[in-house]
């Protein structure tokens, strides 16, 4: 059986959402963050970036980077993606690529300021990446607004499963994603999913419910 290393509410969740999601049989080992075990030699011989998720397959591969596992689940259980040459793939790498790249990334500098300013500038960091994630969630939320309510139209993809996960990270920020009307449209939907209930039970998480 595959084996999800995790951390609640971290990166992994997006993974373990969709272990759900798709009926996929799975067992979990909990990395704690807080006491450091990503940093562990332990840890490190399985994913050597130090961070979760690692997924190890069945036979021993281990598959890194939340995103590409959350696609290759899909692929392989024939849902939540558009199928290779449909008209929907090449939008739904665009956005998968979109909330890796343009997205998460701003987050590390919210909540770790003073990796990229010093510990005597974290305010004037996270003053600086507040409007960053906001402007992302305009672009996100004028583009439901036309095109909604999922990102790819009218059904869910693993797309709007990772856009769901980054709407809870800003849960606690000045104006949280989900603030904006599609996008809390699209947070209200992906919450309202039996998985959504199963994933925050297993994972031990009441806030943002």
């Amino acid at each position: 059986m595959s084996t999800l290393y995790y951390s609640p509410g971290a990166a992994s969740l997006l993974v373990h959402w969709l272990l759900i999601e798709l009926g996929l049989p799975h067992s979990l080992s909990r990395v704690d963050m807080q006491a450091g075990e990503q940093k562990r030699p332990e840890y490190l011989a399985i994913n050597p970036h130090g961070v979760v998720p690692a997924f190890v397959e069945d036979d021993g591969t281990v598959r890194i980077e939340a995103a590409a596992i959350a696609m290759t689940l899909a692929d392989r259980a024939g849902r939540l993606a558009p199928a290779q040459h449909a008209p929907g793939r090449a939008a739904y790498h665009q956005w998968m690529f979109h909330l890796a790249n343009a997205v998460q990334p701003l987050f590390r500098i919210w909540w770790y300021p003073h990796e990229v300013a010093g510990p005597d500038n974290a305010d004037l960091a996270r003053d600086c990446v507040r409007p960053r994630i906001e402007a992302a969630w305009q672009r996100l939320d004028d583009h439901l607004a036309v095109n909604g309510p999922f990102l790819l139209g009218a059904e869910p993809s693993v797309a709007d499963f990772y856009l769901a996960m980054l709407l809870r990270w800003s849960r606690n920020m000045p104006r949280p994603g989900d603030a904006w009307p599609h996008l809390g449209e699209l947070a209200r939907r992906m919450k309202a999913r039996p998985s959504f209930a199963e994933l925050y039970a297993r994972e031990g998480l009441t806030e943002w419910t």
